[in-house]
């Protein structure tokens, strides 16, 4: 950015999704409700993993660091929004903005490694049982747990400093519940060719080629679970994929659907509420799916609950 520009432009306007005050409080009920409930879904889901020793293995590792990713993702966005309808007000600072740009697009980075990195570890424990306690080390999770934030951090810290060298003049007016980086760029007076093109490259790299390893890891699972000749076998083998496989479809599924909202519709609203599936709800409904889908963690709340009250 210039820095003549820099200095004189000082801030955005976040129009959510209602202009009328009549909807502004049903809006906060909404989404304060769904901030607290994820909230305590996701610091409960980490709290019975690491009390629990049954659970300190891979797969539950990825999990409690997926359920603390969620809760980043939602408090990048909500709470500021719960502000603003608070104050009435719906100014963020320019500082803010990007601080929210850069937090929002590396975390959902590192949602997309964790999601590739548990289809592995239910391909390993799947197709390859007797080396799985071998390849599925301590050591490997820490390093692809690493992995995934040093990549999604940088990534997002290049596309951030290529938007602070862009322009703000006239419109400053987006048309989200957040700054969502897509429409960042559309208030921009300069030219934002640059910036479009390394957006649709990353995207096109840290997407397609997580979404490719878990469809590889899949294939592998499924192809394997059908030479299992019992049918109680083969669903023992898959159940331990269920809640991830729910996830997945999840996280895609609403991420797919901001994407095709944004390039399809013109209706802003839409794009709003596609990306409040993808931003919020998606963080909320995961705790849910690993406690109801999953007899470990159920068993582990259970005797959660039981140390709780007997201490009582």
């Amino acid at each position: 950015m210039v820095p003549g520009n820099q200095t004189q432009f000082t801030e955005f306007l976040l129009l959510g999704f209602s202009e009328t005050p009549e909807q502004q409080g049903p809006l906060f009920g909404l989404f304060l409700g769904m901030y607290l409930v994820t909230v305590v879904g996701n610091l409960l889901l980490m709290l019975t993993i690491a009390s629990d020793s049954h659970l300190h293995t891979p797969m539950y590792f990825f999990v409690s660091n997926l359920s603390f990713v969620d809760l980043c993702v939602i408090t990048t966005t909500v709470p500021k929004m719960l502000v603003n309808i608070l104050t009435q007000s719906k100014a963020i600072s320019y500082a803010a903005c990007v601080a929210q740009m850069y937090f929002f697009m590396a975390l959902t980075c590192v949602d997309n490694f964790l999601l590739t990195a548990m289809a592995y570890d239910r391909f390993v424990a799947i197709c390859q049982p007797l080396h799985y306690a071998t390849i599925m080390s301590p050591r490997l999770c820490v390093l692809l747990m690493m992995l995934s934030w040093i990549i999604s951090l940088v990534e997002a810290l290049i596309q951030n400093l290529m938007v602070m060298r862009l322009s703000f003049c006239g419109d400053h007016e987006i048309q989200h519940f957040f700054c969502d980086f897509p429409q960042v760029l559309k208030l921009s007076c300069s030219d934002t060719f640059n910036n479009y093109m390394l957006l649709y490259i990353m995207a096109a790299i840290l997407g397609i080629v997580p979404l490719t390893g878990i469809v590889f890891s899949y294939s592998q699972i499924c192809s394997t679970i059908l030479k299992v000749p019992s049918a109680k076998g083969k669903y023992k083998a898959f159940s331990t994929c269920g809640s991830h496989l729910s996830v997945i479809s999840l996280f895609y599924g609403t991420g797919m659907g901001v994407y095709f909202s944004s390039s399809i519709t013109h209706s802003s609203w839409k794009s709003t509420v596609a990306s409040a599936m993808y931003a919020v709800v998606t963080p909320m409904l995961n705790p849910f799916i690993y406690s109801l889908r999953n007899k470990d963690i159920k068993d582990a709340v259970r005797r959660l609950i039981g140390r709780v009250t007997s201490f009582e």
